[in-house]
């Protein structure tokens, strides 16, 4: 019966010191991180240029005077001696071709929301009551430390 009451003394001044210390709320560490990716087409009409090969060609037949000229080439037929001649040159140039052309642009964001937590100072004293109760936990404890031993020396001593 003595056992449990010291056992219960013990632990109420255990409860006792527990509560004179000062409460701190823990801070949110928690961090997201989210991405964003954005799509961007654009589309780009420009020209470009094919380059023609300069080709000559000639034929004879039996038939009369012919010349035909456009931008690209130039026909010319002739008739010597019965014998019909006809050349075709290419002229050089060079072709505009329209053309489209899709640019895609790929961007990602970052997204990152964290907690910046700071310490500020307040210049303040502490008051009467405020340091009374600090040294009252401190004195407390070493009460209850003490008291702690005194009861598991006398339990050793009683068992020997």
């Amino acid at each position: 019966m003595k056992y449990s009451f010291h056992l219960f003394s013990l632990l109420l001044l255990l409860a006792v010191a527990s509560a004179c210390g000062a409460a701190r709320p823990l801070a949110n560490t928690a961090d997201s991180t989210r991405v964003e990716v954005r799509y961007e087409t654009l589309t780009v009409h420009d020209t470009a240029y094919v380059e023609l090969p300069v080709i000559v060609e000639k034929i004879q037949t039996l038939d009369t005077i012919s010349t035909l000229e456009n931008d690209y080439a130039r026909s010319e037929a002739t008739v010597t001696a019965g014998i019909l001649s006809h050349s075709l040159e290419t002229k050089p140039a060079q072709l505009p071709v329209p053309v489209e052309k899709e640019i895609v642009y790929r961007d990602s964001i970052v997204f990152r929301d964290c907690v910046v937590t700071e310490v500020k100072e307040v210049e303040r004293q502490l008051t009467f009551w405020q340091q009374f109760k600090m040294k009252a936990g401190v004195a407390a404890m070493i009460l209850t430390i003490l008291y702690g031993l005194y009861l598991l020396l006398r339990l050793y001593l009683k068992k020997k």
